[in-house]
């Protein structure tokens, strides 16, 4: 099986199998390539319908030449001292490749692996240049799809100077709401597909397996995953007051442990509406609207409180 990469050639007998209809398996058969290999092509260059062989050709040759998430002039990341930046780029590239092939747009994917991979989670429009070596338009429509899908944010940068594009702590738990509010969506347009030309028919049974099948994926989604997600939050934000050892406000919980408002009050609604969950200690609300830690009073007798109480007067441990 020949290896490296694809040559012009191969590439025009791609173009020519998806003209004819053919799978990727075919195509890959009959250019004694792996499956995976056809797959990557195609997803990185206009997929199916948009596969034109020149244009990926020459596309990938500038991909070859693009140097590796730096570029002279631009300062490196923050956090990439140290690390070997050749290795560090091609994990850039094959995560943002991983990504496209879920249904990102590739240069949506490039920008979000770029921010994902500086410690401050944050970089400027010119830095996104600098490092994807592509134009400030290219950037601006990714950003504006990142935006649109609640995955990045935009802050105002030292003196107001430059917009910086960043991602939270928190960005992958919206991502995975986002995925769950899609299907969900999916559900019901299948749905109402198949109310219109009614269930009795053929075309209306498989869009109604359809709206079926996206709205098990959806409550799953939310029901389970979301539920974990949530419960685990909550044991973090309980375990953060305990480490604090003082009530603290949402606003300081939110700056201490890097999380959204959104987040926080999300984890704080659910330690305070499933109780069992924080067994055996609970939430606590002082007057000025902080939160602490105290014991379950169901997990102690009145006579053993009074008892600890005299020992925490008297200072005995």
């Amino acid at each position: 099986m020949p290896g490296g990469r694809l040559t012009h050639e191969e590439r025009r007998h791609i173009g020519t199998g998806l003209a004819e209809g053919l799978g990727y398996a075919e195509i890959a058969r009959r250019l004694d390539r792996p499956t995976s290999t056809v797959t990557r092509e195609v997803a990185r260059n206009g997929g199916p319908d948009g596969y034109r062989a020149d244009h990926a050709h020459h596309a990938t040759g500038r991909r070859a030449r693009r140097p590796k998430l730096t570029t002279p002039g631009v300062p490196a990341a923050d956090g990439a001292d140290g690390h070997d930046a050749a290795a560090l780029g091609g994990f850039v590239e094959r995560f943002a490749d991983l990504l496209g092939q879920s249904g990102l747009p590739r240069m949506a994917a490039r920008v979000l692996t770029c921010l994902l991979t500086v410690d401050s989670g944050s970089l400027t429009a010119a830095e996104l240049v600098g490092r994807l070596q592509v134009s400030p338009a290219s950037i601006s429509k990714a950003i504006t799809y990142l935006e649109t899908a609640g995955v990045v944010r935009r802050d105002r940068g030292a003196h107001g100077r430059r917009e910086r594009y960043g991602i939270d702590e928190d960005f992958w738990f919206r991502a995975w709401l986002t995925s769950a509010r899609t299907n969900e969506i999916w559900a019901d347009a299948a749905q109402g597909g198949a109310e219109i030309l009614g269930a009795g028919t053929p075309a209306g049974a498989r869009l109604a397996q359809m709206g079926l099948f996206f709205r098990r994926l959806s409550n799953d989604m939310t029901d389970g995953g979301a539920a974990t997600i949530a419960t685990d939050d909550a044991l973090t934000v309980l375990a953060a007051l305990v480490h604090a050892g003082t009530p603290l406000t949402p606003d300081r919980l939110s700056a201490a442990l890097g999380w959204s408002p959104d987040r926080v009050a999300e984890a704080l609604r659910e330690a305070e509406l499933h109780p069992s969950v924080t067994d055996p200690v609970t939430l606590g609300q002082t007057g000025a609207g902080a939160y602490t830690v105290v014991a379950r009073p169901d997990r102690l007798t009145a006579t053993q409180r009074q008892a600890l109480g005299r020992h925490r007067s008297l200072g005995v441990r």
